[in-house]
């Protein structure tokens, strides 16, 4: 019952609270590493699993950080929590590691994380805050995969590193009728227009958006 009744905590991030698309946070990393979906899709678990854990952690020693310096106890948990993640990755899955390199450990500072740790963890039992951290988190992967989605489909052929439109060195599929991919889908700056066009495409749904 407890799960219903707290069920918007990660349905509106999906929606009209996501920490992209409205709260304009985290930006950095759906520029950064979406240029592929698998990347895009580990990155959003790596995320899920700070936030998860970590909102949970910094809700339990609530009552024991004190204030003067929880924001540096709110780093170490979430240091811990990312190095963890970094070595299951360089266990697991090396090459990935490799592609992710210096933006797994940029994690730290992603401020959606930061920013739940101070407004809801510090404030909210250990199960809100579980729910609240996969929640922003759930958001913050669909728009990951998402850009990561159609950045690599445009700009590669590829999904997951699988050719979807055809061979382009031997134009089969679409390349048959001389389509090309489009580098530009690979530089950074159009995974900032293809975030913008999300946004516009939520904002125009919901007016009311607009006017907050």
């Amino acid at each position: 019952m407890a799960f219903f009744k707290d069920s918007n905590l990660i349905t509106d991030p999906l929606g009209d609270d996501n920490p992209i698309t409205i709260q304009v946070l985290g930006i950095c990393s759906a520029l950064a590493i979406t240029a592929e979906l698998e990347a895009s899709i580990v990155m959003s678990v790596a995320v899920l699993f700070v936030m998860g854990v970590g909102n949970v952690v910094v809700s339990l020693m609530r009552n024991m950080i004190p204030s003067k310096i929880r924001i540096i106890v709110q780093l170490i948990v979430v240091a811990t929590l990312v190095i963890i993640v970094d070595l299951v990755l360089k266990a697991f899955a090396y090459e990935l590691s490799k592609t992710l390199s210096v933006f797994v450990g940029l994690i730290i500072t992603n401020c959606i994380i930061m920013g739940r740790f101070e407004a809801f963890a510090l404030a909210n039992g250990p199960w809100r805050s579980f729910l609240d951290g996969i929640g922003n988190a759930f958001g913050y992967a669909l728009i990951l995969i998402i850009v990561g989605f159609f950045r690599e489909l445009l700009g590669s052929g590829t999904l997951l590193g699988i050719e979807v439109l055809g061979n382009p060195i031997d134009k089969t599929g679409v390349y048959a009728y001389g389509y090309e991919n489009n580098g530009f889908m690979l530089l950074a700056p159009m995974a900032l227009i293809t975030v913008g066009i999300i946004i516009w495409i939520q904002r125009s749904r919901n007016p009311a958006l607009v006017e907050d």
